[in-house]
């Protein structure tokens, strides 16, 4: 354990934005779950949607700094593919 005051700080802000990564990490993936199983059923309606969310997601991490930009654009791209490959 650090023994500078400053660095104490530094310990328990780093754990709190950990915490909020892994909980927007979380989020991120339940949606691009919830994405793929409107493809998967086969759902056209409800896969926009979900697609709208999923890319909306992906860039905020790319604006908060979790995902780089170019794995939301590989991302984003994949995404795509599946919801124009559905028709």
């Amino acid at each position: 354990m650090p023994n500078i005051k400053s660095a104490k700080k530094r310990v328990k802000v780093i754990a709190t934005k950990t915490l909020q990564n892994k909980i927007f990490k979380t989020q991120l993936r339940t949606i691009v779950k919830k994405f793929n199983a409107a493809v998967e059923a086969g759902n056209k309606d409800e896969a926009v949607i979900a697609y709208k969310a999923a890319v909306k997601k992906v860039d905020q991490a790319v604006a908060k700094n979790i995902l780089h930009k170019n794995n939301a654009a590989h991302k984003k791209s994949e995404f795509t593919l599946k919801l124009n490959n559905m028709a």
